[in-house]
């Protein structure tokens, strides 16, 4: 199972599914735009690399035709998956990435015919975003069979990733608000901070969730057939603070500003160090409610964010070169609402 391909991986998330995989007993083919930085990293773990540019559309389609799959870790993935995505369809190889955008979620599954008569797999979002909220959620609601409204909400975010920090300037540049929800089929904005409400999470604590943007509103539908989404997260902000404001999201829509932010990142944002990623948990809850009032819910305890993705990318690239699912899938639907069960040092607790 070594003829696959890392994207990215020279990058903070990048590297740790590099590491991941060689611990694992992978040897995968690092890939990247920067030959010098793919080289460097190639050397420290003993693997093959390649430097790979995507707006080289005929390297890009020969290389990844050699291989039986792609993890693609370059965000911003609204800059950077469909080019691969291309590539994948017309190599017939299996697409994995670890995105959270909402906008990517939806273009990955929009080629399901096509994956299907290519005999892949598509897959969004086999990282933090969104395997344990996505697998979760598809738990819950198959315990409660006509279910019109999902809830999911999670806390435990630590440090973003510099790459992290930019996919969310990219998203606050295509969102119209910072708040978003799925009702009756449909996606609506919202502002943020809007539909607030608490949440007892399995740690004990009770923590007041916001809607967000989650890549569950773009896939939650289809995993479940569930039409009402709402995806939360857990803040925790001094008064007066708000996390997005108005002027900042509009600064963002404009170039330039958006570019300087990028390189702000790069010089001040890291991610988190190795000892928060091994000691720090997350934690989820989840609810299924029917017309009649009726519910399900369920918790969630796993690793750090960055940890799980590092996990769960791998573990998907396994199941996905052992098992060879067909279609663009969610990760629930690709390897079933128990996937997330066989990432360490995670359990799921039901309701009493």
């Amino acid at each position: 199972m070594n003829n696959w391909l890392l994207y990215g991986a020279y990058g903070y998330t990048g590297r740790l599914l590099a590491e991941e995989a060689i611990k694992r007993g992978h040897n995968p083919i690092l890939a990247g735009r920067d030959a010098q930085k793919t080289a460097v990293l190639a050397q420290q773990l003993n693997l093959d690399h390649i430097a790979l540019d995507l707006n080289d559309s005929e390297k890009l389609h020969q290389v990844v035709a050699g291989v039986d799959l792609v993890l693609h870790a370059a965000g911003p993935f609204i800059h950077t998956s469909e080019p691969m995505v291309q590539a994948c369809l017309a190599g017939q190889t299996h697409y994995l990435d670890i995105t959270g955008e909402i906008p990517v979620f939806e273009n990955t599954l929009s080629y399901d015919a096509h994956a299907r008569e290519q005999g892949i797999a598509l897959v969004s979002g086999v990282g933090f975003d969104i395997v344990p909220t996505d697998c979760l959620g598809s738990y819950v609601a198959a315990k409660l069979p006509g279910a019109t409204h999902l809830e999911i909400a999670f806390m435990g975010l630590t440090r973003a990733s510099s790459g992290t920090a930019k996919t969310m300037l990219a998203m606050m540049a295509n969102m119209p608000q910072a708040g978003l929800v799925r009702r009756n089929g449909r996606l609506e904005p919202q502002p943020f901070g809007a539909g607030q409400k608490d949440v007892l999470f399995s740690n004990g604590r009770t923590l007041t969730v916001v809607p967000i943007p989650w890549g569950d509103l773009a896939t939650a539908q289809l995993s479940t057939g569930i039409p009402n989404v709402t995806a939360y997260m857990a803040i925790s902000l001094p008064p007066g603070t708000r996390v997005l404001s108005p002027l900042f999201q509009r600064l963002m829509k404009v170039g330039l500003a958006r570019r300087v932010s990028g390189k702000l990142v790069d010089w001040v944002i890291s991610g988190p160090d190795e000892e928060m990623r091994q000691t720090a948990r997350s934690y989820l809850w989840a609810c299924a409610t029917d017309e009649a009032g009726n519910k399900r819910e369920a918790w969630l305890e796993s690793l750090e964010a960055y940890r799980l993705t590092a996990v769960a990318g791998i573990l998907a690239v396994e199941k996905t070169l052992t098992n060879h699912p067909v279609g663009a899938l969610s990760p629930s639907l690709a390897f079933g609402a128990d996937f997330v069960l066989e990432i360490e040092g995670t359990r799921r607790i039901d309701a009493l």
